[in-house]
């Protein structure tokens, strides 16, 4: 029950095939004063019934799902041609580059894998539902570094030019951000707030025409801000 004054609790529907798996999240996001699980998911088709019917906050989705996989189940509840287009967050298993790379172009807002601490499986719904996009670190490397090149480019500023529009401070934040840092990673590193980190990257990805924090990572590489490792 929300007490008076305060946020409703962000409304989380929990897609698994695997029962264990989804009573281990309910019991992890129960636990948090400010998220409700609302419904739960074990295959794609349910999945995708149930999140229309219910319109939760943040969907965490399974990839490998029976009926219908989680890579379209994305599709049909966030893709280009969702009219209103819910917020995904994958969690698998797989750390597949093939898969980061097909669920964020199925409009998923987030990827994260089954063997993050429960502590960044909140923090990533939180980010979700804040409306940032969010790449585990784990997996940030493999999306540029294989399937760069397929996902869309910026419109307007092609290239490493599109950098001069940026104050040093913002270029910073894209540095880290393309390092794989989340927003609160960001403000420890540079000793600012986190809401000041959040006024930064708004106004990068203004700056830079940028559809999300995913295609900021794209381009901080293609332009050599951050380098690969090997």
């Amino acid at each position: 029950m929300t007490a008076a004054g305060s946020a409703p609790p962000i409304r989380v529907l929990v897609c698994d095939d695997q029962e264990l798996v989804r009573a281990g999240y309910v019991t992890i996001f129960d636990a948090q004063p400010d998220i409700e699980v609302v419904g739960e998911a074990g295959d794609g088709r349910t999945a995708v019934e149930t999140a229309r019917r219910l319109r939760p906050d943040v969907v965490v989705m399974d990839i490998r799902m029976p009926l219908l996989d989680g890579i379209e189940a994305t599709r049909l509840l966030a893709g280009p041609d969702v009219v209103a287009p819910m917020k995904v967050l994958v969690v698998t298993t797989f750390n597949l580059d093939e898969y980061v790379y097909e669920a964020l172009r199925a409009g998923a807002s987030g990827f994260l894998l089954k063997d993050s601490k429960p502590r960044d499986l909140v923090d990533g719904v939180r980010t979700v539902d804040a409306g940032e996009s969010l790449l585990a670190p784990a997996v940030t490397r493999q999306l540029v570094g294989r399937f760069a090149d397929r996902i869309q480019r910026p419109r307007r500023h092609p290239g490493a030019q599109a950098l001069s529009a940026l104050a040093p401070r913002e270029t910073e934040v894209l540095r880290l951000i393309a390092e794989g840092l989340s927003n609160t990673e960001i403000a420890e590193r540079m000793v600012i707030s986190r809401e000041t980190v959040k006024t930064y990257v708004s106004r990068i990805l203004t700056k830079l025409d940028l559809r999300d924090r995913v295609q900021a990572v794209v381009l901080a590489h293609r332009v050599g801000l951050v380098g690969t490792q090997d």
